[in-house]
């Protein structure tokens, strides 16, 4: 659901990401915790609304056998309206780039299949004009090469 609480509600996104691996696993569990995994991605407005890529860090942290949770943190570009009142419609987010994060709650479904539930926000952060920002609300299916 693409920002569903805010001007931009009713319209629906696509969304691709490539996780990478951990630049390097120190030898204790406990540790290689907090070594994040770089991920690029893009979502893609279906209604010619904001469309969104974006780059950062991962940090995953298994809360069960088969269920994870993940937070992420990095940057992102965007199509949208940066002026201080975006048109009827259209979400106003003063500038690009803008700050990103997101939290998920997933499920290993196999060795290589996860779904996860996924909320993302994306914002200036007050470093120009002020916004509401952009939030994603959505469902992931993942795939482990």
């Amino acid at each position: 659901m693409h920002d569903p609480w805010g001007a931009e509600r009713g319209s629906a996104s696509l969304a691709g990401e490539v996780v990478l691996q951990r630049p390097f696993r120190p030898a204790d569990l406990f540790t290689s915790y907090f070594v994040p995994r770089p991920h690029v991605g893009a979502t893609i407005n279906l209604n010619g609304k904001t469309s969104v890529a974006y780059t950062g860090l991962t940090w995953t942290f298994d809360v069960g056998p088969r269920v994870f949770i993940e937070g992420s943190l990095g940057g992102a570009l965007h199509s949208g309206d940066t002026s201080d009142s975006g048109p009827p419609g259209r979400a106003a987010l003063g500038c690009s780039p803008l700050f990103r994060e997101a939290g998920s709650v997933g499920v290993r479904l196999s060795a290589n299949w996860t779904l996860m539930a996924t909320l993302e926000h994306m914002s200036n952060n007050g470093l120009c004009r002020d916004d509401r920002g952009l939030t994603n609300l959505g469902a992931r299916l993942g795939y482990l090469f």
